[in-house]
């Protein structure tokens, strides 16, 4: 089921038969770096059950696939993501690294804060970054995305930006 689609992306949920794309970028350790650690095929077929489970709540909490629309090739996964009532929902994104560097990033946080924001009563999106990922911090800045202090997750510290309705 598609959740919305940008110029080039399709973003979609992820279904049971995705096991190889959801182990692709699991498991890819550069995909990883700032995100979690790696995980091996069973892992990665556990978390996608329960990515899966996530979408039956009926809100846009989890993670989904995303695909170039021209090729039909999976490009990585796309989140929104219920933290705490705090900073409530946060988007993210992992792209496989053969996409790196073509606005791909840029393109889906575009989408997803207005799909987000024509899709809730929220009055608030976050996005959540590594503070060494200046890559994924450019983007959500320059999708309007303010610096909103930090917040912790796992023991590690990291930078949290707001936008807005």
């Amino acid at each position: 089921m598609k959740l919305f689609e940008t110029d080039r992306l399709l973003v979609r949920k992820f279904f049971a038969g995705d096991t190889d794309n959801f182990f692709l970028i699991n498991s890819n350790a550069d995909v990883m770096h700032f995100i979690r650690p790696v995980k091996n095929k069973k892992e990665c077929d556990d978390f996608l059950l329960e990515n899966i489970n996530m979408y039956r709540d009926n809100s846009i909490a989890g993670r989904y696939a995303v695909i170039e629309k021209a090729t039909g090739i999976f490009v990585g996964s796309f989140s929104f993501l219920y933290l705490s009532d705090d900073v409530n929902y946060h988007i993210g994104y992992a792209l496989l690294p053969d996409f790196w560097g073509k606005g791909f990033a840029q393109e889906l946080v575009k989408y997803g804060i207005a799909f987000f924001f024509s899709s809730t009563d929220k009055q608030e999106l976050f996005a959540i970054t590594d503070q060494e990922n200046m890559a994924s911090q450019n983007v959500v800045l320059k999708n309007g995305f303010y610096a909103k202090g930090v917040t912790m997750e796992h023991d590690k510290q990291l930078d949290l930006f707001c936008i807005n309705r």
